[in-house]
């Protein structure tokens, strides 16, 4: 495989306030102020290379099903240094086209984080036949599992011969790209 395959095509957005794009906060209710515009600015996800390898890898490796794991790093950041493939435990006549995150396995790796003063920072899970982008069921767990938009998302996508790697937030049914980098080493 030669060089990391990120990022894509695709504009990158800042992420404005949820509520208001305008600039007007709906706060404080009847006060009519106007927010002062802040400049937006895009996220970075960092990826050590050894993670990006093994993101990549397991990808491959659980052809034809989709792979999936959880990624960390420091609390509050997006350097990730830690990459704990996971099992996919969707039906198996459904884990060719999505991924379901063990319970347990999810709590363990969670624990163990906790207790190394990391932080749970993503999931990553592939794409076997379809471009490195949520698809609606992506978008529709991302609602449900991940309400505020703490987490990156990262997708790897196997529908060419080179795999991509791209990543995400995903918040109220919005999707914004992050940046994507991976350390040299």
């Amino acid at each position: 495989m030669s060089g990391p395959a990120v990022g894509g095509d695709r504009a990158v957005v800042g992420v404005a306030h949820p509520a208001d794009r305008t600039g007007h906060l709906p706060w404080p209710r009847g006060s009519g102020g106007t927010a002062v515009s802040l400049p937006t600015v895009a996220e970075t996800l960092i990826l050590t290379n050894d993670v990006y390898r093994a993101m990549v890898d397991r990808a491959l490796t659980e052809t034809p099903n989709e792979a999936c794991g959880l990624f960390t790093g420091a609390p509050g950041g997006l350097w990730v240094d830690g990459y704990h493939p996971m099992t996919n435990a969707a039906d198996p006549d459904e884990a060719w086209k999505l991924y379901l995150l063990d319970g347990q396995e999810m709590l363990d790796v969670e624990a163990a984080a906790d207790a190394d003063g990391r932080a749970v920072l993503g999931v990553m899970h592939s794409h076997t036949h379809t471009e490195a982008y949520p698809s609606p069921t992506d978008v529709a767990d991302a609602s449900r599992f991940d309400p505020f938009g703490a987490w990156v998302f990262v997708i790897v996508s196997l529908q060419h011969p080179n795999p991509v790697l791209r990543a995400y937030r995903i918040l109220d049914g919005e999707i914004t790209e992050v940046l994507v980098e991976v350390e040299r080493g």
